[in-house]
């Protein structure tokens, strides 16, 4: 019997919503995940984070977690640190690479030391902007950096207080807008280009690749408004590129998820320059899922399902904590 055609006997705990910026979002992608699974034939129980997670877990003996939390609640580690603690199996990394992946300043130099290329980039705390003086900081970084430039909170997801900046005059509120979501702001440099980004799924025999996803935003710029309001953004899949780049493209996403130490799903957003290079951007440990989502996308134009890649992730997290026997994947 191969891991794929295991019967599932453990219950699938969707965690989903949390307290973060992205509940709603994070809600909507733990409606997907539970209907993909409950597709398969999985037993799912939708949960919140909250005082009750404990004891349902401990109610549950053959339980397996899916976390679909988005932001710092569900991506810096801490949960799944207590997952491990209680003995929990779940699907997705742990707790030590979470934080290293949800820290764009720390994450993006972890890739760059690994030969991939990334922007140029400088993390600013909030504290060290106000003592040292807004303005001769702000005049440092347009010399540093140059216009255009990307300012985002360095621990936040789904682009929220992300913003492009063109002119010195939009810096100052660039920033505030920035530091609403965390105490650090990243600057980096804007890089022209293909926006696209990777899917790594790991269903039992080695993490794969699935095909590219190109964005194109109406509005130019892939932001909060443009990833989950519906018809804002055009996603092809897989992208329009050279094969050589798509090629490309699924190396350096490999490269992450390996170099940043992850596990079962990630996803590594990458812009194309002109010439042909991918850039890395970030990576995601706990995708989003929604309608508007570029996982779902990735895994149909794989020519897999949805119901059966989560399905098969369950089966990942429980062989690996110990209660299905280990089998080869055909």
């Amino acid at each position: 019997m191969t891991l794929s055609s295991q019967p599932i006997t453990e219950t699938a705990v969707v965690l989903s919503g949390g307290l973060s910026h992205e509940r709603d979002v994070s809600l909507r992608s733990g409606r997907r995940v539970a209907m993909a699974l409950r597709s398969r034939g999985v037993e799912v129980i939708e949960s919140d984070v909250d005082s009750n997670l404990i004891g349902l877990l401990d109610s549950l003996p053959q339980a397996v977690v899916f976390p679909v939390l988005h932001g710092e609640a569900g991506e810096d580690g801490a949960l799944r640190e207590v997952l491990s603690l209680l003995g929990v199996p779940f699907v997705g990394s742990v707790g030590a690479a979470c934080r290293v992946a949800f820290d764009k300043s720390i994450a993006t130099t972890v890739v760059a030391e690994s030969g991939v290329a990334t922007p140029t980039q400088i993390a600013l705390p909030h504290e060290i902007f106000r003592e040292l003086g807004a303005q001769a900081l702000m005049a440092a970084l347009a010399d540093q950096i140059g216009f255009p430039m990307m300012v985002k909170p360095s621990r936040s997801g789904s682009a929220l207080g992300a913003s492009k900046v063109t002119r010195p005059e939009e810096l100052p509120s660039a920033m505030v807008g920035a530091y609403a979501y965390g105490s650090v702001a990243v600057i980096e440099q804007f890089v022209s280009g293909v926006e696209v980004t990777v899917t790594v799924a790991d269903r039992g025999d080695g993490p794969k690749a699935l095909p590219a996803v190109e964005i194109r935003p109406d509005s130019g710029v892939y932001d909060y408004a443009a990833r989950y309001t519906a018809g804002a953004t055009r996603f092809l899949c897989p992208a329009e590129l050279d094969p050589a780049v798509a090629e490309a493209c699924a190396s350096v996403a490999l490269r992450v998820h390996d170099v940043l130490g992850l596990r079962d799903l990630s996803r590594t957003d990458l812009i194309v320059t002109p010439d042909g290079v991918p850039t890395f951007l970030e990576v995601n440990v706990a995708p989003g899922m929604t309608e508007t989502s570029a996982v779902p996308l990735a895994v149909e134009s794989a020519g897999w399902s949805l119901g059966k890649m989560c399905a098969d992730l369950i089966r990942v997290a429980a062989r690996r904590g110990g209660r299905v026997p280990a089998e080869p994947v055909a």
